[in-house]
Order: structure tokens, then C-alpha cells, then sequence
């Protein structure tokens, strides 16, 4: 299989008042350190969108080896996905979709996701709920290309017009920097940082444990 990664970097942060991308994070910069987590997958192919700070990204975060999508629309809320999708390679079977502000995510959970996800889209399912990566097929590209913000990657999940597996990822979901005080637990290595309001993973229910693939 060929496999692309895809790191989402190009959002604002109207909750941060700067660019998250340039936090520091354990000696180098938040979206560097999940950049880094993402090349330890050795995807066949990574891509990564960036928006209004893309020049800032640029002189600070080392993006050699990887391609880069301006997606400068994308703090008024437009999908920078959609334009990454002309940017992934004609050979790819599907997109491992990452968070640039989830650096916590393992190569392990990745591909453990790839390996398993048997259908068109593939979701980890941690201990405390549903959330990235997620394993979209090219079938599902036509689909993506109508989203209207990233957010919106949610959506072909929770409606079940596709079949989803959820595969098991090992322990809670890694957290994100979305607020000063998100960022300030992940700093310190809190697991209750993904707890506040992220409007992207899902949540379970008391059979959460038990895999489902729907049809």
C-alpha cells in the first residue's frame, strides 16, 4: 500500500491570541514536535497544510522532505483539506489524517490503524473515546472534497453512509493545545488536557471497548 500522511497546521488559534504552530514544545515548537511524530511514521508520502502563519512555519520549523499546501483560507473556517487532497499522490490507497497541535500521537497508533481499518474510513478508538488518527480510503476522497472546514471530517463517520472500523489505540487520547490552559497541561504532561472542548472526536458509549464495523 502507499500510504500519505496528512498533518493539519493551517487553523488559527482565536482561543491562543498567536500561532500555535509556534509554541514551544519540549525545546522546539508545537507543530515541529508533532511534525516530527509524523516523519517517524515513514509515510510513503507526508503533507502538511498551513495557513496565515505559514511564513513564520517556514523560518522556524524545518519542513524539508515534506510537502507543504497553503491553505491560507482556513482561519475563516474553509477546509484546509480540500486543497490537500491535489497535493497527495496519484499512488495513494488512502490519507492518515493528524492533528499539528497532537504531537502525543505514535507511530505505533498509526499504523496499527492502517493494518486494521478494513473499510473505507478507520477511527482510533482510545480508552476514553474516539479520536486522530483517522484512515480515510481514496473512495472517500470525492467525499472529502466537499467539506466545508476540517471539523467536518467528523461527518461521514457519524452519519455511517460508509463503514467505519475502530480500531484500539493503547491508553487515553493524546492531548491538544487548544486553549492557554490546554496548552499548559500538555506541557506538563496532563492526560486531562484533551478534556475541554475540541469539537472533534466522539463520544462513547458503554460498549465502547467492543469493536463495531458498520454497515
Amino acid at each position: 500500500m502507499f500510504i500519505t500522511g496528512l498533518l493539519l497546521g493551517a487553523d488559527s488559534s482565536p482561543h491562543l491570541g498567536s500561532p500555535w504552530q509556534l509554541l514551544d514544545y519540549r525545546g522546539g515548537t508545537l507543530l515541529g514536535a508533532a511534525l516530527e511524530s509524523a516523519r517517524e511514521c515513514s509515510f510513503d508520502q507526508l503533507v502538511v497544510t498551513l495557513g496565515s502563519a505559514s511564513e513564520q512555519v517556514h523560518d522556524r520549523i524545518d519542513l524539508d522532505g515534506v510537502r507543504v499546501v497553503e491553505s491560507p483560507h482556513s482561519d475563516t473556517g474553509s477546509s484546509s483539506v480540500v486543497p490537500a487532497l491535489d497535493a497527495v499522490d496519484r499512488r495513494a490507497d488512502g490519507i492518515v489524517v493528524l492533528l499539528g497541535d497532537q504531537p502525543g500521537i505514535t507511530s505505533a497508533t498509526v499504523w496499527s490503524l492502517v493494518a486494521e481499518a478494513s473499510t473505507p474510513i478507520g477511527v482510533s478508538r482510545y480508552d476514553d473515546g474516539e479520536s486522530y488518527p483517522c484512515w480515510f480510503g481514496r473512495e472517500l476522497f470525492g467525499e472529502l472534497r466537499g467539506l466545508r472546514s476540517d471539523a467536518d471530517l467528523w461527518d461521514p463517520i457519524r452519519e455511517g453512509t460508509y463503514p467505519v472500523t475502530r480500531v484500539d489505540a493503547i491508553g487515553n487520547i493524546p492531548p491538544r493545545a487548544t486553549t492557554w490552559s490546554a496548552y499548559h497541561q500538555l506541557l506538563a504532561g496532563d492526560p486531562a488536557a484533551h478534556d475541554l472542548p475540541l469539537g472533534t472526536h466522539l463520544p462513547t458509549g458503554p460498549h465502547a471497548r467492543r469493536r463495531r464495523t458498520p454497515t
